[in-house]
């Protein structure tokens, strides 16, 4: 990917990005009751109802309204971007995807970056329990991750308070597997394809930025708790298509353009379905529901 204008800024863009597939947190300021958007497409004979959502939140954000959860007990069928959040349940295949992509041993961080830089990679990776040392085998994309990631844990996020987990184990009380809009693969080689200096970049800024990213986040979920559209999609959209349009192109209008495909196959069976995926993949221009209208598909907002 030809990432370009301001590496910088497109670390700060991942990050928030991330809250649409990889990382997201919960508002300090949350309401007592959380009212996130979310729409219904239908047709003669099939109901499709899409949440945006966080994948982590503090675990003291209510956002379980009785419309969600009336539509979530209406669908039959649930779809996730990825077949399941069970961290124990992908374990093998995440093990095997950081081996054959988050590893480079024979080209360790050590090489790339100075002493110095070394030193505040030791104490960056101290909010995961680790050193520069253990990092060092890494590859910087992955490295990266690991300390924004420990960061947000640290600060109080809570994976099994995100809404996607806590939607698959509302279904899966009732017996109901989800299906995966795509592969943990597929999700990884969006980091994976960056060239060695925009991975060393990347990790350069997390290095610099880790403490901070809590206050974006706090934002981003505040409004994500309000339904504000407008302030998601300058946060999640605007910036991104404007200053880095291969990330855009990767990360968003992509993986949009597939989960559409994806929905009219759904629309062409019978049943209610229910798809919860990332808060940024439904704002904005290209998001899934602007793609579905451009096709004759008018989502309707139900909060």
């Amino acid at each position: 990917m030809d990432f370009v204008r301001g590496f910088a800024h497109l670390v700060r863009l991942v990050r928030r990005t991330l809250a649409a597939t990889v990382v997201t947190a919960a508002a300090l300021t949350a309401p007592a009751l959380a009212q996130p958007a979310f729409w219904v497409v239908k047709d003669a004979d099939s109901t499709i109802y899409l949440l945006g959502t966080v994948h982590l939140l503090k675990p003291e954000t209510v956002w379980k309204t009785d419309k969600l959860l009336a539509a979530m007990d209406e669908a039959r069928q649930l779809w996730l971007e990825l077949p399941t959040t069970d961290p124990q349940a992908m374990a093998p295949e995440m093990m095997q995807l950081v081996v054959k992509y988050g590893m480079s041993p024979g080209v360790p961080l050590s090489r790339d970056l100075t002493p110095d830089e070394m030193k505040t990679l030791d104490q960056a990776a101290q909010v995961a329990g680790l050193t520069a040392s253990q990092l060092n085998v890494f590859r910087p994309w992955f490295a990266a991750l690991t300390i924004s990631n420990a960061a947000m844990v640290r600060a109080g996020y809570d994976p099994s308070s995100g809404v996607d987990m806590n939607v698959e184990a509302i279904f899966k009380a009732r017996d109901i597997k989800p299906n995966g809009l795509e592969n943990a693969e597929q999700q990884i080689k969006v980091f994976a394809s960056m060239t060695r200096e925009q991975e060393l970049e990347y990790l350069r800024t997390t290095m610099e930025e880790y403490e901070k990213a809590s206050t974006e986040l706090d934002q981003m979920v505040e409004q994500w708790s309000h339904g504000d559209l407008a302030g998601l999609e300058q946060m999640f959209v605007t910036d991104m298509k404007t200053e880095t349009p291969d990330l855009y192109e990767a990360l968003l209008l992509n993986r949009n353009a597939n989960w559409v495909v994806q929905i009219q196959e759904m629309l062409k069976g019978k049943g209610v379905s229910f798809i919860a995926v990332g808060a940024g993949h439904l704002i904005g221009p290209d998001s899934v529901l602007a793609m579905l209208k451009a096709k004759g598909i008018e989502p309707e907002r139900v909060q």
